[in-house]
């Protein structure tokens, strides 16, 4: 609920606080001193556009704070400290500026936020009706919307599952489609991955392959240039033609220091190193001498290992760098021939899961369907009584809920029962709201079967028949009593009041009668000095309140006949108001 508004330089208002509160409360003054911009004002503080016609001349900038109690509200507090703003007291200060240079800043809870956040924020807070909102109300959806909001979890159930059924329809529909159009790519597709793989399968890779063939063709292209060199390093190590050798000067080494060994202890552990360097080279001497002996010149071997290693390396340059690169390939494309393969099943599988999304879509339409058709009788015959009690004694609202026909094969047809009809996002549903003002009439819709006036009483109307379930705590009205007098406006203002009783409700009006039934009246002064006119806002204590009323009923506050006038229209509307 929105407890207070500062107003800051913002068109003939120089500087105004008011203070609110629960119940009615209406703002009046004289042609010109700036009531609607209040309402300007609220505008900026929901994110409205700024108009930087709006700045007081000779100002830098406008500005606008409204200070909310958010007690009740978990969702809006929460979104304000998510948003970098802090909830103090239970309460937030919204804030808006609008430089005269064009430039404007919003504010939530101390917190610098862009406008479309602080739009989004308030948008569960305020609910502005004008003349504008009025033809809002003409618009289609708009009266689906009226019309849901209305009928509550009857409707929201419903359309929950048809919005998430309709989502997957699409999506399978979309994909049936693009498996449909792609089929001839698939199979494509699948014709190369089956020559890689089986071009794979008959060379048969091994994992490391690649790299032992390659060691193994080495060895055999040098078989030759190895084996001498073997043969060197044998005879080196142990001649067999007796020349001097590695192992024969170990041995004479190891014979030198034995004959010693037993008068140094140094010089046994010598002899005993010698003598394992004697075990070890001839050991050694073998090794060589066997790896000699095996080496042999294979041209047989070498060109079977050339071979295999040019149809390995054919494969790695199609498949990857290497053997084992080549396999992972293999698999992975043996897994999605197995999808290519399917593309038949697959398709036939998605028809006949479009076929059960469209049943099921189908039967949730028809259940969103009856539900609005039960709400919108409830709701009419709720709009035709508060129609009576606002001197339309004689109008009827019905709401018709209807479904377009279409062809079978029209884009968005859906088959509802024996009918084909199209869908959208909320349904199969159209509603219009249709007015009967006087008896005997037909119905007609309320765009072409309602005046000004009654349209504004239509709206009002059906904002009481929905406050019981409207989730919005402030409603604000823009003299939607225009066009309205007499005895018509006297129920105007009773059943704002009634409206009150459940949320709160600010009224701009230039009307006594409806004046008469607010908690707080609240009047917009205009003063000048002859070269700068500037509005204040006054709350109006009870012997001014009957002074304005005089004044809006003759145009005089100081008539006798109108103050007392003012004095019995006070009192007559007293049981009424929101807050008796």
């Amino acid at each position: 609920m929105l407890e207070e508004i500062r107003i800051g330089s913002l068109g003939v208002i120089e500087s105004s606080t008011l203070e609110l509160g629960p119940g009615l409360t209406v703002i009046t003054g004289e042609t010109g001193a700036g009531k609607t911009m209040l309402v300007t004002a609220l505008g900026l503080l929901l994110g409205g556009r700024a108009d930087t016609g709006t700045v007081r001349t000779g100002a830098k900038a406008a500005r606008v704070e409204g200070v909310v109690r958010v007690d009740g509200m978990p969702d809006f507090a929460a979104a304000v400290e998510e948003a970098g703003g802090e909830v103090e007291e239970d309460r937030v200060v919204l804030a808006r500026n609008v430089s005269a240079e064009g430039r404007s800043r919003a504010y939530a809870g101390g917190a610098t936020v862009p406008v479309a956040v602080l739009a989004e924020l308030t948008q569960p807070l305020v609910a502005v009706h004008g003349q504008a909102d009025q033809h809002r109300l003409l618009a289609p959806r708009a009266q689906r919307d009226a019309l849901d909001r209305f009928a509550g979890d009857r409707v929201a159930e419903p359309l929950a599952r048809y919005v998430e059924l309709r989502a997957r329809l699409l999506a399978a529909e979309t994909e049936l489609a693009e498996v449909s159009s792609a089929a001839r790519e698939r199979a494509r597709e699948a014709d190369l991955l089956r020559f890689g793989l089986d071009e794979i399968a008959a060379i048969e890779p091994l994992p490391g392959e690649d790299a032992e063939l390659a060691a193994e063709e080495a060895r055999l292209g040098f078989a030759d240039t190895l084996r001498a060199a073997a043969e060197r390093a044998r005879e080196a190590l142990s001649s067999e033609s007796g020349d001097p050798d590695a192992l024969a000067a170990a041995a004479e080494a190891r014979t030198s220091l034995e004959s010693v060994r037993d008068h140094d202890p140094e010089a046994a552990e010598l002899a005993d190193r010698l003598g394992e360097l004697t075990y070890l080279l001839s050991d050694l001497a073998a090794d060589v001498a066997s790896y000699a002996s095996r080496l042999e010149t294979d041209p047989t071997r070498l060109a079977s290992v050339s071979e295999r290693r040019a149809a390995l390396t054919a494969l790695t340059r199609k498949y990857g760098d290497t053997i084992a690169e080549v396999l992972v390939w293999a698999e992975q494309s043996a897994t999605r021939l197995l999808d290519l393969d399917d593309t038949d099943g697959r398709i036939e599988r998605l028809r006949e899961q479009v076929a059960s999304l469209r049943t099921d879509l189908a039967t949730t339409a028809a259940e969103l369907t009856t539900a609005r058709v039960a709400a919108a009788t409830t709701l009419g015959e709720q709009v035709s009584e508060e129609l009576t009690l606002l001197a339309m004694p004689d109008a009827r609202l019905t709401i018709e809920v209807r479904q377009h026909a279409v062809g079978a094969e029209a884009p968005g047809a859906l088959k509802v029962g024996t009918r084909w009809v199209r869908f959208g996002s909320s349904g199969v549903d159209e509603v219009e709201l249709q007015l009967a003002a006087n008896t005997g009439s037909p119905a007609r819709p309320i765009a072409k079967g309602a005046s000004g006036g009654e349209l504004s009483r239509v709206m009002l109307a059906i904002e009481v028949a929905l406050a019981g379930t409207s989730p919005v705590p402030t409603f604000v009205f823009d003299e939607v009593d225009a066009g309205v007098g007499g005895r018509a406006a006297v129920e105007v203002g009773r059943r704002l009041a009634e409206l009150a009783k459940n949320a709160q409700v600010l009224v701009v009006t230039h009307l006594p009668q409806v004046a008469a039934y607010a908690d707080r009246h609240v009047v917009v002064e205009k003063s000048s000095d002859g070269s700068v006119t500037t509005s204040g806002l006054t709350v109006l204590d009870p012997e001014a309140r009957e002074r304005e009323l005089s004044r809006m009923f003759a145009g005089m506050d100081d008539s006798d006949t109108a103050l007392a006038h003012a004095r019995e229209l006070l009192e007559t509307a007293a049981p009424g108001r929101a807050l008796a």
